[in-house]
């Protein structure tokens, strides 16, 4: 099942607090950009961030993205300053 524009949307009003957000869209998915470093995506209308050290004790629940994927971490929060410093926090141990 592909992802919806709308949920597009709403994913992105959440992250509007970060600067330099960018997607592509991808076989009916859509893949999460912060300064051209891939953090995470959506993924049957779910909004999931990569795994990474600064993440795993926060308790996200862990998901599979598609069937062959590396699992990845649900973001459930609807709190942008939240879900603003995990993204930062994943992007900061990406580079």
């Amino acid at each position: 099942m592909a992802s919806n524009k709308d949920y597009l949307i709403y994913v992105l009003d959440l992250l509007r607090e970060i600067n330099g957000i960018t997607y592509k869209k991808m076989m009916g998915e859509y893949i999460l950009y912060k300064d051209g470093v891939i953090f995470g995506g959506i993924y049957d209308n779910r909004f999931l961030v990569k795994k990474t050290k600064s993440i795993n004790d926060l308790g996200l629940k862990e998901q599979i993205p598609y069937p062959t994927g590396k699992p990845m971490l649900l973001i459930d929060s609807e709190d942008p300053d939240e879900i603003k410093d995990i993204v930062l926090k994943i992007v900061n141990d990406l580079r």
